[in-house]
């Protein structure tokens, strides 16, 4: 088992300064040479099939992986996780906490967006300020909530102001819901939307960031190209381009690998795994996650409205059989909703165990003796396999479900409005910390669009997660995170099921390629050989 791959504590402050600059303003000729050599050496067009289209290109608007897959490339955030989990300088130089609620942000110089205007402390505070803004609504908001002002206090220089002494806001600066956009497309979207627009519509269709991608052009349901920056500030991308095919069909997708027209198909079936390895020329590149996938209730939809109903539907799922028949054992079973890659996860927890018969008395004692229907919505082949293994097991207790299959679009819509009995969802820790992983989740003020799509409604879990966001002390957040997660089990809003293994199809000729834990590809690297 893998253990946290970082010391919490050793974000609250670090100063880096240069690094990216160093490396890519070489001072001796011989070190031009070798950057001029590197970008005559590689290039070509990178062809990346994804299962549906991105929601939005708006960081402050999306937050499904397809649409972050997408953005990672595109923008650059203030600081970054590097390949081995720990936090490094992006666009700030650096960021040190100078006081128990102020962080001092130094950011980089000379870094343009790719509209040709220039990074400083405005552009920032404006990201931050528009992020935050209620007339914008952004399904961001919860990352960045903690934040009392952010104040200007040089061209290069901010002070973030926290409501409450927050040592992980390193970690929720370095989620993509922290992309920096330009300062010209802030000012259009605002235009926008005084001219009767919806908001996050006027940079979805114009993104501007600083990444070492930039946009090109897209085909709404079909693909979005990037090309390379070719004046990123940091290290350049190798390819030339990138497009982002939108091929709904897993079998298609895995067609297009092994015949060359994708380089790269994500995400990959596990009952696939065999077919993608055994083709000359493919193979399935494996990676440990920060995610869960998990069985969700609507707590405000009856018969779910009754925890004995929900603990009944928890343990009338047998998470083993799940587990082999959907990702062929590939998986760890979830005890809980936190992953062990994640800061906060606990060996201590008490899940509902499998126990069909007691699954049907609870059901008996909550008034279901005859059992009852209900609906659960899936998006894709996986989600739908599952629905199939707890749908002949929840029949085996009364249980009788009907499994409606949307475009991921509507699934998001549908699954944030609580037009739904049940669904199959999935929830990636990004920030490997168990804020992000509880608090989107389960916190009562984000129900909806953020992440708390059971729509759980528990005071005692508001007020754990709500102090442990104010707790510095690392063994005190475990502590109030572990007594979170216990009522979250025992009032069964979700059924946690396994904790994936993150699987990406690839042509062999693919070098460089890196995947995070929260599931995000990094593509800079990437190369492909002749």
């Amino acid at each position: 088992m893998k253990k946290y791959q970082y010391s919490f504590l050793s974000l609250v402050i670090f100063v880096i300064v240069g690094l990216a600059a160093c490396a890519q303003e070489p001072d001796s000729v011989d070190g031009h040479n070798e950057t001029k050599e590197k970008e005559d050496q590689y290039g070509g067009e990178l062809i990346v099939d994804l299962a549906s289209d991105p929601v939005s290109l708006d960081p402050h608007a999306a937050n499904d992986g397809n649409s972050l897959y997408v953005m990672n490339a595109m923008y650059d955030t203030l600081v970054a996780l590097d390949k081995d989990l720990n936090i490094e300088p992006a666009l700030a130089e650096s960021i040190e906490q100078i006081e128990d609620k102020v962080w001092e942000v130094k950011i980089r110089k000379d870094v343009e967006f790719h509209d040709g205007s220039e990074l400083n402390a405005d552009v920032v505070k404006a990201n931050l300020d528009r992020v935050l803004d209620p007339e914008i609504g952004s399904s961001l908001a919860f990352l960045f909530d903690m934040i009392e002002s952010v104040e200007v206090k040089d061209d290069y220089r901010i002070y973030i102001t926290t409501k409450y002494p927050f040592s992980a806001l390193p970690l929720h600066l370095a989620h993509p819901g922290g992309h920096i956009i330009s300062l010209k497309s802030i000012e259009a979207d605002y235009a926008a939307i005084d001219n009767g627009e919806e908001p996050f519509a006027s940079v979805n269709d114009n993104p501007v960031g600083t990444g070492y991608f930039q946009y090109d052009e897209r085909s709404n349901g079909e693909y979005i190209k990037l090309v390379k920056n070719k004046d990123y500030w940091g290290d350049k991308a190798n390819v030339d381009s990138v497009t982002f095919k939108v091929v709904p069909e897993d079998m298609t997708r895995i067609a297009e690998l092994e015949t060359e027209e994708a380089d790269i198909i994500y995400p990959v079936n596990a009952n696939d795994i065999e077919r993608i390895d055994a083709n000359e020329g493919t193979y399935v590149k494996q990676t440990d996650s920060a995610s869960l996938t998990y069985i969700g209730m609507n707590t405000e939809q009856k018969p779910f409205d009754d925890v004995k109903v929900r603990q009944a539907v928890s343990m009338a799922i047998d998470k083993e059989v799940v587990n082999e028949g959907v990702t062929d054992g590939v998986a760890l079973q979830a005890n809980g909703p936190l992953a062990p890659t994640v800061f906060g996860f606990s060996e201590d927890l008490q899940p509902i165990n499998y126990n069909q018969e007691e699954a049907k008395k609870l059901l008996e004692n909550a008034g279901y003796e005859d059992g009852f229907n209900a609906t659960i919505l899936v998006n894709d082949r996986t989600t739908a396999d599952l629905a199939e293994i707890a749908q002949d097991q929840l029949s085996e207790i009364g249980i009788e479900l009907d499994i409606e299959m949307m475009e991921t679009g509507a699934y998001l819509e549908a699954t944030a409005n609580g037009d739904v009995d049940m669904f199959v969802g999935s929830w990636g820790t990004v920030t490997l910390d168990a804020d992000y992983g509880l608090y989107p989740m389960f916190h009562s003020e984000n129900v909806g669009a953020s992440g708390n799509r059971s729509f759980f409604n528990n005071d005692d879990v508001d007020q754990l997660l709500e102090e442990a966001r104010k707790t510095i002390d690392e063994d005190e957040r475990l502590e109030l995170y572990t007594e979170a997660q216990q009522i979250i089990i025992d009032e069964a809003p979700i059924v946690p099921v396994y904790h994936s293994v993150l699987l990406a199809g690839l042509r062999d000729n693919i070098h460089g390629f890196f995947q995070y834990p929260s599931s995000f590809p990094f593509l800079r690297d990437v190369t492909l050989e002749e």
